[in-house]
């Protein structure tokens, strides 16, 4: 039971053409469990988190009541992309759960509104947001150090409140920046494969092989895509969570839940007016 699926060409010679999709399977049952072991850790192994000291009214006075997280662009951004990505998922997965439609055109139709996406969000990024806030910094390392020392019962000082995006954030969005850019990279090369408005279909662009290794990388991709997702599902309904997953729909947060959780020298806001 290998990894990949292959066949044989019109010259003898023994191809890759996709991946085995019993994976499908393994991205969903990995990710289950690992839902279930985080909520079993958190529920009753984890030390409880020690009630923050309540910040001064002078330092609460200098913030506004509401502190903006997200633009309305970047929220929107955001949603876009989880419907186009939950609609590439579908089509891509479930007729292969034995539920066969019509799914080629609106996988494809889903991956470019996926790939306009991810264009707009770089150059957003880029130039009117602040690019490197999302990058794991050698602040966030050496905390990351002291987190696993002390998880392990090892004397450490201890870590630091976070910036605007904790390590987790920042390691997830590396891991999905590195998914998303593959399947959509290879998506876009094998939408030459079927008809669309867009392309002159060209079956015959790569060699088989290329194409077949193509096809092997989008969906190694896919089914990361699985687990990544239910991931992402899973902490943003997390009750310790969900404020920022609120902050996602309407933009803000508390201040209160601010300087709790935040540095503020590292996630710098505008003062109160």
């Amino acid at each position: 039971m290998g990894v990949i699926e292959t066949a044989t060409n019109p010259w003898g010679q023994t191809v890759p053409i996709h991946i085995q999709f019993y994976l499908m399977w393994a991205a969903a049952i990995g990710g289950l469990a690992f839902l279930m072991v985080h909520a079993i850790y958190v529920q009753f192994v984890a030390a409880k988190e020690a009630h923050a000291t309540p910040p001064s009214p002078a330092l609460e006075a200098r913030y506004p009541a509401k502190i903006k997280r997200h633009s309305l662009v970047a929220r929107l951004f955001h949603w876009v992309m989880s419907v186009a990505m939950f609609a590439l998922l579908i089509t891509a997965f479930v007729p292969r759960m034995g539920y066969p439609f019509d799914w080629v055109t609106y996988h494809w139709i889903a991956g470019l509104v996926l790939t306009a996406s991810i264009i707009f969000h770089i150059f957003h990024a880029s130039f009117w947001m602040d690019f490197w806030s999302i990058w794991p910094d050698k602040i966030d390392i050496e905390d990351a150090k002291r987190r696993w020392l002390r998880a392990t019962g090892k004397s450490a000082p201890e870590p630091r409140k976070f910036g605007k995006y904790p390590m987790e954030n920042k390691m997830y969005h590396a891991i999905i920046v590195l998914s998303g850019l593959a399947v959509t990279l290879t998506g876009v090369f094998m939408m030459k494969r079927v008809r669309t408005p867009f392309f002159v279909r060209n079956p015959y662009l790569f060699s088989d092989m290329t194409w077949g290794m193509m096809y092997v990388l989008h969906g190694l991709a896919g089914v990361g895509l699985i687990g990544l997702v239910m991931v992402h599902v899973y902490f943003a309904l997390r009750p310790e969570k969900f404020v920022i997953t609120e902050s996602m729909i309407g933009g803000s947060m508390d201040r209160e839940f601010y300087l709790e959780h935040y540095d503020p020298e590292r996630w710098k806001v505008p003062a109160a007016k």
